[in-house]
């Protein structure tokens, strides 16, 4: 190995360059307010898709999905679009009717992330069951529609 005399000013300088571009790229980036159209357009959407899913409209369920999406459900199974909606299908599953709480809208761009809370009641073949989680939604913008490409829930203790 060649020793090479050191150079003060021009290690101080790359790594004074490196920290700089370090400290940028590692910025996040931040959550710009949801503009009054995202947002009412977005919460109109989460909402009717709640209520597509209760009453078991698989149009309405898939008009707001992309083709690609996925579900992580909270026992850490990923669903694709078919397998999702088609569980949803089930006659063996009845969702009764909810709500969210904590809603909260974050958007990025074309990309939204939309959180919040429920507690969910209904029946799996006659049996009773309930479920109560956060989740996160992650919407994007795909040929200038709100379209849900992800999903995840985290399972909360019962209250």
């Amino acid at each position: 190995m060649i020793n090479l005399p050191r150079r003060p000013v021009l290690q101080t300088l790359a790594a004074s360059l490196l920290g700089a571009l370090t400290m940028t790229l590692a910025q996040p980036a931040l959550a710009a307010a949801p503009n009054a159209a995202d947002l009412a357009q977005l919460t109109r959407q989460s909402n009717d898709w709640d209520a597509a899913i209760v009453r078991k409209d698989r149009t309405a369920i898939e008009v707001n999905m992309a083709d690609d999406f996925r579900q992580i459900d909270g026992d850490a199974d990923i669903e694709t679009k078919a397998s999702f909606v088609d569980g949803l299908m089930s006659p063996k599953l009845k969702i009764d009717p909810y709500t969210v709480e904590d809603f909260e809208v974050r958007q990025y761009g074309d990309t939204a992330l939309l959180s919040g809370r429920t507690q969910m009641t209904g029946s799996w073949d006659g049996k009773p069951w309930t479920s109560h989680y956060r989740y996160i939604d992650i919407y994007a913008k795909q040929n200038g529609a709100w379209k849900i490409v992800s999903v995840q829930i985290t399972r909360l203790a019962k209250p």
